[in-house]
């Protein structure tokens, strides 16, 4: 009980200090702390932590101005973007932090859009288009960004009318109307089925000399697909090439992407068998699309007969392929199959890193193939990049839970050799399994270990 009342007062402490080093708190970076003579230098983490705190004060407390005042803040740009971003599922407290910042500060546009995807996102339209003549009265503009994501996010609750609105407001908020805005009242257009009246902003873009891009192409056919009109979105990208508006990718590609949105798996699948019984391959980009969700739906061997049969064809897989099908194969027990995918991207000149080999390690593990999982792990330290920390406690996590506790503490050792701390619950796994298996002198070593890096 006295220890636990100990350390309570030394985080409050530590919780105070922290938060008073944002006194010297800096509009650029971090590092620039170090440069305030009067005040030692903050790590990452602890500002990181002080944000955190403030921004528990903001979503926590009911009257947070008045803790706040007590703090002496100094408050900047990076401060309010960072602590509106830490609350941006709250968007009354957010907008009360940010009325309290402006007598502290002047803002910049950046905080400004950070508030307005706060309040539109959770519909708080009143609030926002309060927020918006604000920036209009300090002769701050919206970017495009930010006009299409109110766009977007009115066609997602329904509220068309409102998002035709904006977008004919566009020039007064200082935005030109760019394809990136087009495309997010297109998108809009579709959320509600609206498709004449996606045509007709087509025909505009046309007649504006606005050149459409792959997104452009992809909100209409996924809209169509979504809707069971396949028939029409084939229409629509003939109509779009006679007229001489090819898309970036292939017309196949943006129907099997389409369907995969809508949520057609199987027509995507059998669209696929067809293309490749023709001879033809799908973009490695529309591949990877499929490939991921068809992993995900857990049919695995279909998507390594495509694997083989498209590379036989001239596929040319990339790093995102390989990330996908390792880790499905290997959570499915086929480590053969893992190893040559590995292999495979080795040769297409990717070096092996923890997501890549992680995976099979731990498959390995499962089934108590342990010899073999270490000295893949040793070869992998060798050829690959240094394992990162999820890496070292999975493979304690599965020593551990396989009784091979000597080895789990050999690799927590060795983990923090590397500059690696590892977390509680691998140290509490290993001293236990070490005491149960009569290694008394090794598990208090280890307890002695976790005592010094904790610094207790």
């Amino acid at each position: 009980m006295l220890r636990s009342t100990k350390l309570l007062s030394q985080f409050q402490a530590r919780s105070h200090d922290i938060v008073c080093s944002l006194k010297t708190l800096s509009s650029t970076s971090v590092r620039n702390y170090a440069s305030v003579p009067q005040s030692p230098p903050i790590s990452k983490d602890d500002y990181f932590a002080a944000i955190q705190h403030i921004s528990n004060i903001v979503r926590r407390e009911i009257h947070p101005e008045r803790t706040l005042n007590s703090m002496c803040i100094s408050v900047n740009s990076e401060l309010v973007f960072r602590v509106l971003r830490a609350c941006s599922n709250s968007p009354i407290e957010s907008l009360r932090f940010f009325s309290w910042a402006q007598s502290n500060y002047l803002p910049t546009s950046v905080e400004y859009e950070e508030l307005v995807k706060i309040l539109i996102r959770h519909r708080k339209y009143e609030s926002l288009w309060k927020t918006i003549q604000q920036m209009q009265k300090q002769n701050l503009i919206l970017s495009g960004n930010t006009v299409s994501f109110i766009i977007e996010e009115y066609g997602k609750h329904g509220l068309i009318d409102q998002a035709v609105e904006v977008f004919n407001k566009c020039t007064g908020f200082g935005c030109k109307q760019t394809v990136s805005v087009y495309n997010s009242l297109l998108f809009a257009l579709c959320e509600v089925k609206m498709f004449h009246g996606a045509y007709a902003l087509i025909r505009r873009m046309i007649r504006k000399a606005v050149e459409p891009d792959k997104r452009t192409y992809a909100i209409l056919v996924t809209g169509w697909c979504s809707a069971g009109k396949m028939r029409e979105a084939k229409e629509f990208l003939e109509e779009m090439s006679k007229k001489g508006f090819n898309p970036p990718v292939r017309g196949r590609d943006l129907l099997i992407e389409g369907l995969l949105n809508a949520g057609y798996l199987e027509s995507a699948k059998e669209m696929v068998r067809k293309m490749i019984k023709e001879g033809f391959i799908p973009d490695v980009g529309t591949f990877n699309s499929l490939v991921e969700t068809i992993c995900t739906s857990g049919e695995v061997d279909f998507c390594i007969d495509m694997y083989c049969s498209s590379c036989k064809l001239g596929l040319c897989p990339d790093l995102n392929t390989y990330k996908i099908l390792v880790p499905a194969v290997s959570k499915v027990g086929r480590i053969d199959e893992a190893f040559r995918l590995l292999n495979n991207s080795i040769e297409a000149g990717y070096r092996p890193f923890p997501s890549l080999y992680a995976p099979i390690i731990k498959a390995m593990c499962r089934k108590g193939q342990f010899d073999d999982a270490f000295s893949f792990f040793g070869e992998m330290k060798v050829k690959g990049r240094a394992p990162n920390r999820p890496v070292y406690t999975m493979l304690i996590t599965m020593c551990g839970r396989g009784g091979r506790f000597v080895e789990a503490a050999n690799y927590l050792v060795e983990m923090t050799e590397f500059g690696l701390v590892p977390i509680s619950r691998c140290f509490d796994m290993v001293t236990d399994g070490l005491k149960n298996c009569g290694k008394h002198d090794l598990a208090k070593r280890i307890e002695w270990l976790e005592i010094s890096l904790r610094d207790v």
